[in-house]
């Protein structure tokens, strides 16, 4: 068995990385409510801005990490064959970014051995940005956020996403333990609980695209999670990700997610 390099992104490529998410935040921010979509074969939504987007982010991480590979929705979705690679999702929350609605994300998450150990999550509309560091934690537009700071809010709220409302009829002889919110964006909707605006997130089928970055966020921070089907960390390389789903149970403390989990288990039956 080869050994495997790791390696860290050096302060002078973080900040490269910073001013080419600030290209293409800014970018978004001017298209955002004068574009049109079109519909995938999938069915989700793409604009020519998160072609742009995901053309431009690829090609400036090729250059500020040499070697590197990059898996990214709108390019490549196979795990590279590389100890350290890039997942990238240019424009998470395309359905947002088309309708008008001024919440979206761009995420870039540097993987070392199928792991998360640098994240980048710019929510362009609100000018904020959250770059997690594995064992260094997490800041919000440079300022460290805290395991205790998500507590600081009095929220009840728990995300949903579109797919995973049908617990709710599922089991309808019993309350739902809080109070529904759908963002409609994947990668937010897990961080969410790690900055205190929800209690909790459920997942249905988040790609690998939609919580790279989100992961290592909510590691950091202590979140309790679960997966309730794969565990994005068993991914190989050359594996394609096209269809593969990792759905998700996401909460602020272990006594939230034990309240949540029957709820999870009853979204990955049949």
């Amino acid at each position: 068995m080869k050994d495997i390099e790791m390696q860290t992104l050096s302060e002078s490529q973080i900040h490269s990385i910073h001013e080419l998410l600030d290209c293409v935040a800014e970018r978004q921010r001017n298209d955002f409510g004068t574009i049109s979509s079109d519909v995938k074969i999938d069915g989700t939504l793409i604009t020519e801005c998160d072609r742009w987007s995901d053309f431009t982010i690829v090609e400036g991480l090729s250059k500020i990490t040499k070697g590197f590979g990059i898996l990214s929705e709108e390019g490549s979705q196979i795990v590279p064959d590389s100890d350290n690679y890039w997942i990238v999702d240019p424009l998470d929350g395309t359905t947002n970014f088309a309708a008008g609605i001024p919440y979206w994300a761009i995420s870039a998450a540097h993987f070392v051995q199928g792991k998360p150990e640098t994240a980048f999550l710019d929510i362009p509309a609100l000018q904020q940005r959250l770059i997690a560091i594995k064992g260094k934690g997490v800041w919000l537009n440079n300022q460290p956020l805290t395991i205790e700071s998500r507590f600081k809010q009095n929220s009840q709220l728990v995300s949903l996403c579109s797919r995973s409302i049908r617990i709710l009829q599922r089991r309808p002889n019993k309350p739902f333990p809080g109070k529904i919110r759908l963002l409609g964006v994947a990668s937010l909707n897990m961080t969410s609980v790690a900055i205190g605006q929800t209690i909790a997130a459920l997942e249905a089928t988040p790609k690998i695209w939609d919580l790279a970055s989100a992961w290592l966020v909510l590691s950091e921070l202590s979140c309790p999670m679960t997966w309730l089907s794969q565990d994005p960390s068993t991914i190989k390389s050359g594996q394609d990700l096209n269809a593969v789903s990792f759905p998700v149970l996401v909460a602020n403390s272990q006594e939230e997610l034990n309240r949540l989990i029957p709820w999870g288990e009853e979204l990955i039956k049949n």
